[in-house]
């Protein structure tokens, strides 16, 4: 698998409140993308811990193969994930109301396992074409799905942010879980919103699909998203199957 992980704060914010890693071991490789949110640098907090503690399980696990068991540990991780944030917060007062996005997936040579909640997307390209394996658990994605706006007006909505669901921001949360296979030349994406606001469908099939080294395409699909404005910060995992569960980057 050939992979790449990119930050960027972007050319508004003054602090870079995204975080994530990609991380292989036998095989096997953690993909992280945590957009943070609060105010007072708080949200730098949130997904700094989320992508921490993440990276910590990690290093002590030995999964097998096996979608099942994929899904379970990062059921489980998020949930502790969760825990944590949320009694962090209410110790700490400036950290009061911080939540993280998190889309994570392990990933192996034969499938790809994703965990997600909030607005942060899991995109795959294949031979039937590019499908985004989220779905934003946001306030304009559902006026959506329940016919009360429709695409075009969700992208300009002005309550475009509003989450409904994140990481950190109460105890009770439901994750979303899916598992797929793919095949060598298939091509997995993860990122924040801050990449995927500013570009299309049409834009991320475009790179995707190019036969230019996945370090090189994710530069270039930060550098397009700083173009169009860079308002965010930007975040972008790209992993492509080769075929071999070797790091090779």
């Amino acid at each position: 698998m050939n992979f790449s992980f990119l930050t960027d704060v972007g050319k508004v914010r003054p602090h870079n409140e995204d975080n994530g890693t990609i991380m292989e071991k036998n095989g096997q490789l953690l993909v992280v993308v945590a957009d943070g949110m609060g105010g007072h640098q708080a949200g730098d907090v949130a997904s700094k811990m989320a992508t921490e503690l993440l990276k910590e399980a990690w290093e002590e696990a030995s999964l097998s193969p096996s979608s099942q068991e994929s899904e379970g540990w990062l059921r489980n991780q998020v949930l502790h994930v969760n825990e944590s944030l949320y009694h962090y917060a209410q110790k700490h007062e400036e950290c009061q109301g911080m939540g993280t996005t998190l889309v994570a997936a392990i990933v192996d040579k034969e499938r790809v396992t994703i965990a997600h909640i909030g607005d942060s997307r899991a995109y795959l390209l294949n031979e039937h074409g590019f499908s985004q394996k989220t779905r934003d658990h946001s306030l304009v994605n559902e006026l959506v799905r329940t016919g009360q706006i429709s695409d075009e007006e969700a992208e300009h909505h002005p309550r475009k942010n509003v989450l409904l669901r994140a990481l950190g921001t109460e105890l009770d949360i439901k994750i979303d879980l899916t598992t797929f296979s793919w095949e060598p030349d298939d091509v997995l994406l993860l990122c924040s919103d801050g990449l995927s606001n500013k570009l299309s469908n049409e834009d991320f099939a475009r790179y995707m699909s190019g036969t230019k080294e996945v370090n090189e395409t994710a530069r270039e699909m930060v550098q397009l998203a700083n173009d169009r404005g860079g308002e965010d910060n930007i975040t972008v995992a790209l992993i492509k199957n080769t075929g071999s569960s070797s790091e090779d980057r």
